[in-house]
C-alpha cells in the first residue's frame, strides 16, 4: 500500500484541524468521521498518478561484453581517486548531494529499503554522485534486490561482473556494503570521464565507455541525437534510469 506524499500535508492539517476543533467544540465526531475517509480514500486510491514498479529483476540488464561487465575503466582509472571525499569531483561534474529526508518520509511511488539509505548517503558523499541517481541505478539494475544474478553473470544491487568487482576492490558482491560502494564509485568515473553528462555516464555504465567514446560525442544533447548507434539495450537504460530517478529526488 502506498500513500501518495502530496497529500501527507492535507492528512496532517485535517488531523491538527479535528483536534482543535474537538477542542473548541465546534466539529461533530460524524463530521470529522467523513472527513478523515474522504482525504484517505483520496489517499490511498490509484489515480492516473500512480506509481508501479513494473521493473522487477526480470529488467536485470543482459549487458554486453564490452560494458561494465568487463571493468572498463580505461587509462584514467585510479585506485587511489575519489576515496578522500566529494571534492576529488569537480562541482561541475555532478549536481549537488540530495540528502535524504529527515522524516523518514520518502518521496516515491516505489519501495526504498531503508537498511541501505546509510550506505546509498555514504557512498553519496564519497563519490559525489546524488543520492537520487545511485538509487536509480540499483532500482533499474535490481529492483533493490542484493541477490540478483544476471543472465550475464552480473551481481548484486548495482549488478557488477566479477571482473569488475575484482578490480573495484570487491570480494563479495553480495555484500550490499561493497557493491554500493564500488558500483557508486565506477559511475563517479564514468561521470568524470564524460565531463559531468550524465547520459553520457549511464550509457557507459551500461554498454561500457569505449562504445560511448567511440560515438565521438562530446554531451547529451550529441549522444541523443546518435542514440541510435548504441544497442537497443542502452538506449532503453538510459530512459529507465532517469524515469527511475525522478521517484527518488526529493
Amino acid at each position: 500500500m502506498q500513500i501518495d506524499p502530496s497529500g501527507s500535508r492535507q492528512l496532517l492539517e485535517l488531523q491538527l484541524s479535528n483536534v482543535n476543533n474537538q477542542t473548541s467544540g465546534s466539529q461533530s465526531d460524524a463530521g470529522s468521521t467523513v472527513d478523515f475517509a474522504n482525504v484517505m480514500d483520496g489517499l490511498l486510491g490509484t489515480g492516473a498518478n500512480s506509481t508501479s514498479n513494473t521493473d522487477s529483476t526480470a529488467t536485470v540488464s543482459k549487458r554486453s561484453s564490452d560494458g561494465l561487465l568487463w571493468l572498463q575503466l580505461g587509462s584514467t582509472y585510479n585506485p587511489d581517486i575519489n576515496t578522500a571525499g566529494s571534492s576529488s569531483v569537480s562541482n561541475n561534474i555532478v549536481e549537488s548531494l540530495l540528502s535524504s529526508s529527515n522524516t523518514g518520509i520518502v518521496d516515491s511511488g516505489a519501495s526504498v529499503p531503508t537498511d541501505y539509505e546509510s550506505l546509498i548517503a555514504e557512498a553519496s558523499a564519497k563519490y559525489g554522485v546524488p543520492e537520487s541517481l545511485i538509487k536509480a541505478v540499483i532500482d533499474t539494475e535490481s529492483n533493490f534486490n542484493p541477490n540478483v544474478v544476471s543472465s550475464a553473470g552480473a551481481k548484486g544491487l548495482m549488478q557488477l561482473m566479477d571482473g569488475t568487482a575484482a578490480g573495484l576492490g570487491v570480494s563479495n558482491s553480495f555484500d550490499p556494503a561493497q557493491n554500493i560502494d564500488a558500483g557508486t564509485k565506477y559511475l563517479s568515473l564514468q561521470l568524470q570521464r564524460f565531463g559531468g553528462e550524465v547520459k553520457m555516464a549511464l550509457a557507459a555504465y551500461n554498454a561500457g565507455p569505449g562504445r560511448v567514446s567511440r560515438l565521438g560525442v562530446s554531451s547529451d544533447s550529441e549522444l541523443m541525437s546518435v542514440l541510435n548507434r548504441l544497442p537497443s539495450e542502452t538506449q532503453n537504460y538510459i530512459s529507465k534510469v532517469e524515469k527511475a530517478q525522478s521517484k527518488y529526488v526529493i
